[in-house]
């Protein structure tokens, strides 16, 4: 009995089976973009969670550990206070990153035209960044009679290594046959550093402004803590100071939350204006969401 061969004409009218729609929040957390947002705040949210389950479920007295609740409610209720408070130490941290990230890249630019510059001042510039901070702020506030420029001065010393160490390793790491060919053409210092150094220093340099930005909010906080009240006394970590003295944690956490935020954000403002500076043209950004 022979076989019945397929119609080929039905066969090809037959329509094909459709797949199943892909589902639109698989593929919007399938975005690089959006995981680097979605999944941070996802812990966030399960950590403050926890805590609050933590602190209702044994019944912590509010003076040990507040609830997240208790400490958003006391950053409404406190916010014009902490909210000038905050002001004057992002103030002080502002002016200390800019100083930081004008003094380092001078003293780069000055490594990198002579190795004997660089070995002669670069162990010092470590001994900025060993020498504890606390150990020397008591001595720059007796020596400088301004509270708020010794607090910036502190903070400038905690913020500067990164920026001169970051950008003296970017200045010298360029391409070798690119160096040639500058020598071989005679360009002069100034001219190998602005159209080769530079260029190829940038995603160093971008690199220490982001260590450095959280390290001068670092900075602030500990210079204003060794002040205290002979400082300018409006700052975060004098009102965690006071919220100490007086027992009332939950405008301590609520200081500290301030603290943590603006530390995050100096940090996201550094990530994009990296990329914004260097993601049109440079490997280190071109490619990536």
């Amino acid at each position: 009995m022979a076989a019945v061969m397929p119609d080929a004409r039905s066969t090809a009218a037959r329509p094909a089976p459709r797949s199943a729609p892909a589902r639109p929040a698989a593929g919007l957390l399938a975005r690089p973009q959006v995981q680097r947002v979605f999944y941070p705040a996802l812990v966030a949210v399960l950590l403050i969670a926890l805590w609050h389950g933590w602190v209702t479920a044994f019944d912590v007295p509010r003076y040990i550990v507040p609830s997240p609740l208790l400490v958003a409610q006391t950053l409404v209720q406190d916010w014009a206070l902490l909210f000038g408070a905050l002001l004057t130490t992002l103030k002080i941290t502002l002016f200390a990153f800019l100083a930081a990230t004008v003094l380092g890249v001078l003293i780069a630019f000055a490594f990198v035209q002579s190795r004997v510059i660089e070995t002669a001042f670069f162990p010092y510039a470590v001994l900025l960044q060993v020498t504890p901070i606390v150990a020397i702020a008591p001595l720059i506030i007796i020596w400088v009679k301004n509270p708020t420029a010794s607090l910036v001065i502190c903070a400038t010393i905690v913020a500067l290594f990164p920026i001169i160490a970051n950008t003296t390793l970017g200045l010298r790491s360029v391409n070798p046959g690119l160096m040639s060919y500058f020598k071989l053409n005679r360009a002069s210092r100034l001219q190998t550093l602005v159209r080769l150094r530079i260029p190829s220093a940038l995603p160093y340099f971008f690199g220490g402004l982001r260590i450095s930005s959280g390290l001068a909010l670092i900075g602030a906080v500990v210079a204003e803590f060794v002040a205290g009240t002979g400082g300018t006394g409006t700052g975060l970590a004098y009102q965690i100071l006071q919220s100490g003295y007086q027992l009332n944690i939950p405008r301590m956490f609520a200081a500290l939350v301030l603290i943590t935020v603006t530390g995050v954000l100096l940090f996201v403002m550094m990530a994009m204006l990296s990329k914004w500076a260097l993601g049109g043209w440079h490997e280190s950004e071109v490619g990536h969401d």
